[in-house]
């Protein structure tokens, strides 16, 4: 007797566990159809049938649970050989332990979710995040790895450039409406420019718009996070990037007004101390994060 495709056998687990042809065709990703005809086709190669129902659940039959414990018992052991492969190769070695330091606003916007894509292809390492937005604020006792938002040259550091950023003005929708609503840059005038900075980059947007600077602030934040949820929140202007506002932009919680971008005074550097820079885990994540930023979906930056 010649044996049936080894996939019949899965969808024949898949339903004998689970008891139900749809919840079997959602745990394989396939039709309830397709479920069904490689029953079927199962139950006519053996020449014996596997289920009967029983209201809306499919019970095995006596030759059914036959089978179903020898199919059980291979996956078992299929599984148990995966896991003692993988077993012997990533854990002979021991864990490589990893700090890095990341900007809180481009950590949540840019790098998080590719933090896990790097884990996944690297389960041999093991990082530990800590957050600094400037080079002065990283705890370098700590850490092995930053990104930074800054100008070099540092001395004592390698350092690479990850991201060339532009800058635009990004509000709430509300401050479209009204007597004042921003349509032209005079009318900025009549709106809080949000600040992270002393208001150089402000100035050098103005410049660039032909406009006179608007004077100092009445507020500035050292978070670049606050700066933007007062823009959400429809408390004034503030300059940002499209990726950090991306999501924002998508879903309508910031719109930019008007559309005159500006290279930022600072850009975000991969940096390590030259010390460090050749060490094995050093050297494969920094390769790692310069790809990444080099792709078309990580070639830009948030402020």
């Amino acid at each position: 007797m010649a044996l049936p495709p080894l996939h019949a056998f899965r969808v024949f687990e898949s339903v004998a566990r689970l008891g139900n042809v749809g919840a079997a065709a959602a745990e394989l990703h396939v039709t309830p159809g397709a479920v069904s005809q490689q029953i079927r086709a199962l139950q006519v190669s053996l020449g014996v049938d596997l289920f009967q129902k029983r209201g809306r659940q499919l019970a095995l039959t006596p030759s059914g649970s036959q089978l179903q414990r020898s199919v059980a018992s291979a996956m078992d052991a299929i599984h148990t050989g995966v896991r003692q492969l993988s077993a012997h190769r990533y854990g002979g070695a021991p864990k490589q332990s990893l700090t890095i330091s990341i900007p809180q606003v481009h950590g949540v916007t840019w790098l998080a979710t590719r933090l896990f894509t790097f884990m996944a292809e690297s389960p041999n390492f093991q990082l530990k995040v800590l957050t600094s937005s400037h080079f002065h604020g990283v705890d370098w006792r700590k850490t092995d790895v930053a990104i930074v938002y800054g100008m070099p040259p540092w001395p004592g550091f390698w350092w690479r450039l990850l991201h060339g950023i532009h800058m635009t003005p990004v509000c709430s929708p509300q401050l479209l409406r009204g007597p004042n609503a921003i349509r032209q840059p005079s009318d900025l005038a009549y709106h809080r420019l949000l600040h992270e900075d002393d208001g150089s980059q402000w100035r050098r947007w103005q410049a660039e718009a032909g406009i006179p600077y608007a004077g100092e602030s009445d507020v500035h934040f050292d978070d670049f996070g606050i700066v933007l949820q007062a823009a959400r929140d429809g408390f004034g202007v503030a300059l940002s990037d499209e990726v950090v506002s991306a999501r924002d932009l998508d879903e309508g919680r910031l719109v930019q007004p008007l559309r005159l971008s500006v290279p930022a005074l600072h850009n975000y550097y991969c940096i390590c101390p030259d010390t460090k820079r050749e060490t094995a885990e050093v050297s494969a994540f920094i390769a790692w994060l310069i790809e990444e930023a080099a792709s078309p979906a990580g070639s830009q930056a948030d402020p």
